[in-house]
């Protein structure tokens, strides 16, 4: 059990441990073969020239990142500027502490601070915990709109 734990913005020498928290999520929801993206694109996206997503990590006095929250700003035609939540994701060996509360509580503060109508996420139909944990900040969670993809 870790000692404390601190909640700071991503850094770029951060990737690798938040790259591996990604592959644990991907296991984790049962879909492990689908990361196809490397480590290389994934830091270039958050950490390049122009960066498309942002983060927040959650560091133990061990210096280890056990937990992360990845957003990118999207827009929405009826609201404006809205936080999208893609990941949060903390190790399987940390859970049950509060990191994951303190992560999406710092990117609701994040989401005000920046003026944003709101933030979205998504979550899966069968993890019970998760949405339990939604529901308790009031989250509306609407069966009614279907993820869609084109993937090449």
């Amino acid at each position: 059990m870790c000692m404390s734990v601190i909640i700071r913005e991503a850094r770029r020498a951060d990737c690798p441990q938040m790259f591996a928290l990604v592959k644990e999520l991907a296991a984790f929801e049962r879909a492990a073969d689908e990361v196809s993206l490397s480590l290389e694109a994934f830091t270039e996206a958050g950490f390049g020239r122009e960066p498309v997503w942002w983060a927040f990590v959650a560091e133990d006095d061990r210096n280890q990142i056990v937990g992360m929250a990845l957003y990118y700003i999207r827009f929405s035609t009826w609201k404006g500027k809205r936080m999208y939540l893609e990941d949060i994701i903390v190790t399987q060996a940390s859970r049950g502490q509060g990191i994951g509360k303190r992560l999406f509580e710092r990117c609701i503060q994040e989401a005000r601070n920046r003026g944003y109508s709101g933030m979205t996420w998504q979550v899966l139909d069968w993890n019970e915990r998760a949405i339990r944990f939604y529901e308790k900040y009031g989250a509306r969670i609407s069966g009614e709109w279907l993820t869609c993809q084109l993937d090449w």
